[in-house]
């Protein structure tokens, strides 16, 4: 699996710099890391504690395309909104949850069977992936790279290709879901599949840069991350039975980042 994410970011950083051969732009590289908040068919839904509970993190490579700027000739490219107001994001992540159960239902003071088995099982995903975004810088990016100190807001949408690994076990036993196990839950019959998958997601965050020195910056920016699959944590129980759990796994990931102005 991870030569062909490797294959994927390779291709598309060939296509940014075969855009920058073409039309002479300049490229800028940096890296990322922050704390993920993973939504999944763990936990109870629109529970503080499962939202603080479920939590990982991410870390990242990044590398944009920056169209305002030729560093061939040190030169500004010709004056247009888009030029001065866009930059394209190419970007290689992975980001690792480590998912439980929380909520009403698993509460101390339930003593059932059921409660039991919720509270024994644990789970985890781990997630690659690879992609681009287009961010929108409101104010001018000519402006911005001139002031030392100065800040720049953002907001980005884009898609990523992703390749997730889950895991799951119970601390009452193996055959987690076997309907010969101590395990055995009718919500999780034929609804866990570990062997991980890929799928589509979309990105979209907020965020800004800050101005550090002439060839560098700092980024700041809150990700919503929406997959479209249901299988990212290892488990899908039928949504029509449990609605609940109908939703597609998804997850906020605010990053912290250093940026550097290649020449």
């Amino acid at each position: 699996m991870p030569k062909y994410i490797l294959a994927t970011y390779l291709l598309l950083v060939g296509f940014v710099n075969n855009v920058n051969a073409q039309f002479g732009f300049s490229h800028e590289v940096g890296a990322i890391i922050g704390p993920v908040v993973f939504q999944s068919d763990y936990g109870q839904r629109y529970d503080f504690s499962t939202n603080a509970g479920n939590t990982g993190y991410g870390i990242g490579l990044i590398h944009y395309l920056n169209f305002s700027y030729k560093a061939e000739c040190n030169c500004y490219t010709p004056e247009t909104y888009f030029n001065d107001h866009f930059k394209l994001r190419t970007e290689l992540s992975y980001n690792k949850t480590k998912l439980d159960h929380f909520g009403e239902w698993v509460d101390d003071n339930k003593t059932s069977f059921q409660a039991q088995k919720l509270r024994a099982m644990h789970g985890s995903t781990s997630v690659t992936n690879v992609g681009m975004q287009l961010e929108f810088f409101p104010y001018s990016i000519r402006e911005f790279s001139a002031t030392l100190g100065g800040w720049a807001p953002f907001i980005s949408l884009g898609a990523q290709f992703s390749f997730y690994k889950p895991d799951a076990y119970s601390d009452l036993g193996p055959g987690l879901g076997s309907l010969t196990s101590v395990t055995y839950d009718p919500k999780y019959i034929g609804a866990i599949d570990l062997n991980g998958g890929s799928t589509m997601s979309v990105v979209s965050s907020i965020g800004t840069r800050y101005k550090l020195t002439e060839l560098s910056d700092l980024m700041v920016d809150l990700r919503w991350q929406y997959y479209f699959s249901n299988w990212v944590d290892g488990l899908n129980p039928n949504p029509t039975l449990y609605p609940e759990n109908r939703a597609n796994d998804w997850l906020v990931w605010l990053n912290f980042g250093y940026i550097y102005y290649l020449q």
